[in-house]
């Protein structure tokens, strides 16, 4: 979701050319052992500080424009929303312009654990705030916070596995939810559950292990099939229908879709025909497209297939703004996330996908134009502005107008995934 702060130097100054001068806020979800979603933490451009710097005034404004304006309901789906804070942060009144039942403040390893402070974390948490310590490690003056504290992170990448063992030993007796960061692998996810962590923070889910030799199964390949005929400009009606009847599960999902208020069809419909014909043939394309990739998705964790949803409609949306096909651009988003769904490697999944030879260069992660909205996308999941900033520039791209187009996408994704 994108949030377009300036600070006072900003405000006092022209708007830099590019995409410097820009500020966003990515999302990152924090899932439970089952893989359902617990709450997002929300990732300010440039780091926590550049959330609360300046005077009160600028950083009140700063919080308002990524939280008010916006809307915390909108940003996670009405989920809890995990926000770094500073010391300056916890210790005045900026942080109460956030709803206390849907916020979770992080209080920063590197906040001072001053007599103030622990003061300002018991009134927050008074008023019904929630309180995680973010990259924890155990340090003299620590135990008021981890009394206070709902959540505790640690982060994989730097606590080892005997670090972590003394950590849970010192932690013993400790009411807290214990969540694990940077998780990136099945390995760190299985290591994860095994040390007794409720609660998973990371992409491990896109990144399953991939099983070798496995084939493509057969009812997979018959919802390749329909996506081949659903791009074929010529689209036989009839055809496409009785493709998808002999699917059950495929047709009751995309009819669903059709009756859903996402679809604003005011006549009942009752065959995948006359679903066809009411709707039209662009808006079924689409429609057909949403229910494969949940098929495609059973038994997955349900934010993987929110985060194809995402790839597909912001890629769609954005590619107008650099002269490429928005239907191949929301193929090529959905199918990003293929192996993660089928656990098949891309290399495997190509040769059968009905795409142009750049598309599936870029579905392999080649340097293609056709990859710049990916590229984009990529690296504002994970909270790399650099990597944004590159992409964006080397495709003539305006970051204010991606930053929109992931705005919509994500609302218009929670929709879709509602329905679908």
């Amino acid at each position: 979701m994108a949030a377009l702060v300036q600070s006072p130097e900003d405000a006092a100054a022209p708007a830099a050319e590019g995409t410097g001068s820009v500020r966003y806020v990515a999302r990152q979800p924090i899932l439970d052992l089952h893989g359902s979603v617990h709450g997002y933490e929300l990732l300010f451009r440039n780091g926590p500080e550049a959330a609360f710097r300046g005077d009160g005034d600028a950083a009140t404004r700063t919080m308002i424009d990524n939280t008010v304006i916006f809307g915390l309901g909108t940003l996670t789906c009405g989920l809890p929303a995990f926000v770094n804070c500073t010391t300056q942060a916890l210790t005045s009144d900026l942080i109460r312009v956030l709803p206390s039942s849907m916020t979770v403040l992080e209080v920063l390893e590197t906040v001072d654990l001053s007599p103030t402070v622990i003061a300002a974390c018991r009134e927050l948490k008074s008023a019904g705030y929630r309180l995680a310590l973010d990259d924890f490690t155990w340090k003299p003056g620590v135990e008021p916070l981890v009394d206070l504290a709902d959540y505790i992170k640690v982060d994989f990448a730097v606590v080892n596995r005997v670090e972590r063992h003394e950590l849970f030993r010192r932690l013993s007796g400790v009411t807290v939810a214990l969540v694990a960061e940077k998780i990136e692998t099945p390995e760190q996810y299985g290591e994860a559950r095994d040390e007794g962590f409720a609660l998973i923070q990371g992409y491990h889910f896109c990144r399953p292990v991939l099983l070798k030799n496995r084939k493509v199964p057969v009812n997979r390949l018959c919802h390749i099939e329909i996506l081949h005929m659903l791009q074929d400009e010529s689209m036989d009606l009839r055809k496409l229908a009785l493709q998808v009847k002999r699917d059950a599960s495929l047709t009751y999902r995309l009819l669903r879709i059709i009756n859903s208020p996402m679809c604003a069809v005011r006549q009942e419909v009752r065959s995948v025909l006359a679903a066809l014909i009411a709707v039209g043939e662009e808006t079924f394309r689409r429609l057909a497209t949403l229910a494969i990739a949940s098929e495609l998705n059973a038994g997955r964790p349900s934010e993987l297939l929110r985060m194809a949803f995402v790839r597909a409609r912001f890629c769609e949306l954005a590619a107008a703004s650099c002269g490429l096909n928005s239907t191949e651009q929301y193929l090529l988003g959905l199918l990003s996330l293929l192996p993660a769904m089928l656990r098949v490697p891309m290399r495997d999944l190509t040769p059968a996908l009905p795409l142009r030879g750049e598309i599936r260069c870029a579905l392999m992660g080649e340097d293609v134009p056709e990859r710049c909205l990916l590229d984009w996308l990529e690296g504002h999941e994970r909270g790399d502005w650099a990597a944004c900033d590159e992409s964006a520039k080397g495709a003539t791209l305006k970051a204010e107008d991606l930053q929109r187009r992931y705005q919509e996408a994500v609302i218009w994704a929670e929709i879709a995934l509602q329905s679908a």
